[in-house]
């Protein structure tokens, strides 16, 4: 009985470490991603935008993604409009004490957005 427990004992941290290190590699692909982006907006535009910022836009962007889902066509592909996704997030920033953001600043973070994605894509 004793040997039972030993091996769930040394069963759990294996479990634990490798919970660790997909989060540590979540957390350095999110800090990647937020270094594309930056780089892709510019110097002008980087100052708009903190890294909470950066993260705040990119969870309301897929959020409004996810939900043009329903409007796929048969080959999966849904028409993105940057400045109703912008003004999207303007709005709901707005309502959650975030921002402001600029329109044009917000579809550039927007258009970097999908092409970092587009590139991971293109890796695999």
């Amino acid at each position: 009985m004793v040997n039972n427990d030993d091996e769930i004992l040394r069963a759990a941290p294996k479990e634990a470490s490798a919970i660790d290190n997909e989060i540590f590699r979540g957390a350095a692909d999110d800090t990647k991603e937020v270094a594309f982006i930056q780089n892709y907006i510019g110097s002008e535009n980087r100052e708009l935008f903190t890294e909470e910022d950066i993260y705040y836009c990119i969870d309301v962007l897929l959020e409004y993604l996810d939900k043009l889902n329903d409007k796929a066509d048969e080959d999966g592909y849904i028409d993105i409009d940057a400045e109703e996704i912008a003004r999207h997030i303007q709005k709901k920033a707005k309502k959650e004490g975030m921002g402001p953001y600029e329109l044009d600043a917000l579809i550039l973070l927007i258009d970097a957005e999908l092409e970092y994605n587009e590139q991971l894509e293109n890796e695999e």
